[in-house]
């Protein structure tokens, strides 16, 4: 049995101490020899093993993540067993920013669960029906260029979106159609266009707030916040408009360089993620949009142009 076992997952695994990417690649070692060793996670596909701490030198209880194939197994991600006392990796602090509160490790397990499941059924389904789209897509950010960029917009990148650019760092968009795998074609960022749109977003609020210190409350504008992280964007090349990730509340928003009144989703990154995942796999019971293929590319049907209309055809289950 082959164990795929991604750098992303054991950078994440040093994170809570220097003897746990030794026990990860221990416990990669136990599931050739038995892959079935983990239990039900409550997601499809995913069973989850524990590591216990004690066997080994400066590593705490851990809970690992994996799917389960017929012929390969692919570690997913680790994080802190429920039991144990939340670990806060060693970092420099930066003393304008605000103190972050520790969080629970039972949610954040299930949270890293949720959308690790969500984007796998995502790329399991691109692999095998859109091979362009699937090849578009970046690997996993490092966890140095997650944390470069949370130190450059001076918000903390919560738990969903770590997860996910740890999954991929991006959408570069099928050749020669430029659209992006998600709903609508639109695209997951890369970090440097996530940077880049937060700043110009952010400098545009500031204008709004010079003018705004002479107007009545009432009339203010605001057309960003400090805590809103733009994740996907109209498309790989498009960041006229997209979502955004509202850091306070945990819903998406969506953003628009014509400062267009923000719009709330009412969906968060796990749910945006789910219903994604869902279409995909049964295309008959999509209601927001059509997913569809033109070539070897996914092309959702609201986005596509009269050029494409002889070429697409819908997607099957």
């Amino acid at each position: 049995m082959n164990v795929e076992l991604p750098p992303f997952v054991q950078e994440t695994a040093a994170q809570f101490g220097a003897g746990a990417p030794y026990a990860l690649k221990v416990l990669a070692g136990r599931l050739a020899d038995d892959p079935d060793m983990g239990t039900p996670a409550g997601l499809p596909g995913i069973l989850t093993a524990t590591v216990e701490g004690d066997l080994y030198e400066d590593c705490p209880d851990l809970a690992v993540g994996y799917i389960r194939e017929p012929d390969w197994i692919q570690i997913r991600y680790v994080n802190l067993a429920p039991s144990a006392e939340p670990v806060v990796a060693v970092q420099e602090e930066d003393p304008g920013q605000e103190q972050v509160q520790p969080v629970d490790p039972t949610t954040e397990a299930v949270t890293v669960r949720q959308i690790a499941d969500a984007w796998l059924r995502i790329i399991r389904r691109l692999r095998l029906t859109a091979p362009d789209s699937y090849a578009a897509l970046r690997s996993g950010a490092e966890l140095s260029a997650i944390a470069a960029l949370e130190n450059d917009l001076g918000v903390r990148i919560p738990t969903e979106l770590r997860t996910l650019w740890l999954l991929s760092a991006g959408d570069e968009g099928a050749d020669g159609w430029g659209a992006g795998c998600l709903p609508g074609n639109e695209a997951l960022m890369t970090l440097d266009a996530v940077a880049d749109v937060y700043r110009r977003r952010s400098d545009h609020q500031a204008d709004h707030d010079t003018r705004n210190a002479g107007r009545p409350e009432e009339e203010q504008i605001t057309v960003w916040r400090a805590t809103w992280i733009p994740v996907v964007s109209r498309g790989p090349a498009d960041s006229t408009s997209g979502l955004y990730l509202d850091t306070a509340t945990g819903y998406l928003g969506r953003w628009s360089r014509y400062n267009d009144a923000p719009g709330e989703e009412l969906d968060t990154l796990v749910t945006y993620l789910e219903e994604a995942a869902d279409i995909l796999e049964a295309p008959a019971l999509a209601t927001r949009d059509k997913p569809g293929l033109v070539g070897g590319a996914l092309v959702w049907r609201s986005a596509f142009g009269h050029a494409m209309e002889d070429r697409w055809r819908p997607l099957t289950g």
